[in-house]
């Protein structure tokens, strides 16, 4: 028995082809959602955290934090445990995960021009408006997660042992020539086919534990060898290499392990300690020279820092970021300090707000602690200072964090 990957577009008749294909075979669906609630589980994530790292933009925090990279770690695996079995119907942007060696699963894609999906969207009681936003978002997450996995658009059908163009299809006849694909001998599962599914779940461990320590190399595997390829250009190269094969070398199933330089990889930096997630700091100055070097200076005392110069581009980040700690301005054009701190205690009050200004008075720091700042500093300060004051107010993040968590349980 075999498996199916389906990738689609939305709108394409998805809902009721991969229905169509489950009562026609008898085979279990498991879709992006499944996968990424297995995530959430094992990793100790929130849902909605592992969803917007794996398919979302970067955090412009994730340099610190890899959260993207840990994540897609966690769903590599998640997907590798699915194709170890069989009978199965593998939906959604994971289908892009399942390698062309892994010959006993049948990749299909289904494709329609956009003028079609919005009609099939209108039907469905959308607004024209509404349908457009959401297919551009739908195909924008999809764009970004297969040039990070293949380099290249999703749109390559050399991704695929199938293409449909859904047209004037029914999920019907969809299904039929899925189907007569699938069963063509060349889809029978083989023992080189069930190696290469290994082999996709033991890269996937492999590269989870790397990532968990705070490394991020290519990691490929071919009957159980292992091969890192990490930048050429990493410091103490010779020392990187034994850390991680330290790292791995407990994986299950790995035979052997070979590190190569290579020009093409993500650069990998020696982690003495024990890899773990810095606070996530947003700084908020105009005074464009002052904040590029505080947040210098935080970077190299293991914070994560990250600047922006006035207040709407403050809101704007919020939008998609949630940092654990804010250190704010009052005095800045256009935006105030002061409605930062209201707006962001409005919208997200899990962040703490540290006021750091040179043009305050007591009436403002009575002000802000009223709004519900963490602390109120007067310029210059010292640095010791106020990494101590982020320090506690990263401690109560963290310990709201627990509290939510226990709380759930």
């Amino acid at each position: 028995m075999s498996s199916i990957a389906l990738f689609y577009c939305n709108f394409v008749l998805e809902e009721e082809l991969k229905k169509q294909l489950a009562a026609t075979t008898g085979y279990t669906i498991v879709c992006d959602i499944d996968l990424l609630e297995d995530v959430a589980h094992r990793s100790g994530m929130d849902l909605k955290k592992v969803q917007r790292a794996v398919f979302g933009a970067k955090s412009v925090f994730n340099q610190f934090t890899l959260e993207k990279e840990r994540a897609q770690a966690w769903l590599k695996t998640a997907v590798a445990n699915v194709l170890l079995g069989d009978g199965i119907i593998l939906c959604g942007l994971s289908a892009l995960l399942v390698p062309s060696a892994v010959t006993h699963v049948l990749r299909v894609a289904v494709f329609d021009e956009k003028r079609n999906r919005i009609q099939r969207a209108l039907e469905e009681g959308m607004t024209e408006k509404g349908a457009e936003k959401l297919l551009k978002k739908c195909d924008d997450e999809a764009l970004d997660f297969s040039m990070l996995v293949h380099g290249k658009p999703f749109s390559d059908t050399s991704f695929y042992d199938i293409s449909i163009p859904a047209g004037e299809l029914t999920a019907r006849e969809m299904a039929q020539l899925i189907l007569e694909h699938y069963h063509r001998p060349g889809i029978l599962a083989t023992e080189a086919s069930r190696q290469a599914a290994r082999d996709l779940g033991i890269a996937a461990d492999a590269e989870l534990a790397l990532v968990l320590k705070g490394y991020t190399p290519t990691v490929l595997c071919e009957n159980g060898c292992v091969t890192l390829k990490v930048n050429k250009s990493s410091f103490n190269f010779t020392r990187l290499a034994e850390t991680m094969r330290g790292i791995i070398s407990s994986v299950d199933g790995v035979k052997s392990i070979e590190v190569l330089a290579s020009g093409d990889s993500a650069v990998s930096i020696i982690r003495d300690q024990q890899f773990s997630l810095p606070p996530k700091v947003l700084l908020v100055d105009d005074e464009r020279d002052f904040v590029q070097t505080l947040s210098e200076r935080l970077v190299t005392r293991q914070y994560g820092s990250y600047p922006v110069f006035d207040g709407e581009q403050a809101l704007e980040c919020l939008e998609t970021e949630t940092p654990d700690v804010m250190v704010l301005d009052l005095k800045m054009p256009g935006v105030q300090g002061l409605e930062v701190l209201e707006k962001t205690k409005k919208a997200k009050p899990e962040i703490e707000i540290i006021v750091l200004t040179g043009h305050g008075s007591e009436d403002d720091r009575a002000t802000c602690l009223k709004m519900g700042a963490f602390d109120y500093l007067q310029k210059p300060v010292d640095i010791k200072q106020l990494t101590e004051v982020i320090d506690k107010a990263y401690k109560k993040v963290a310990d709201e964090k627990l509290k939510s968590i226990e709380g759930g349980v």
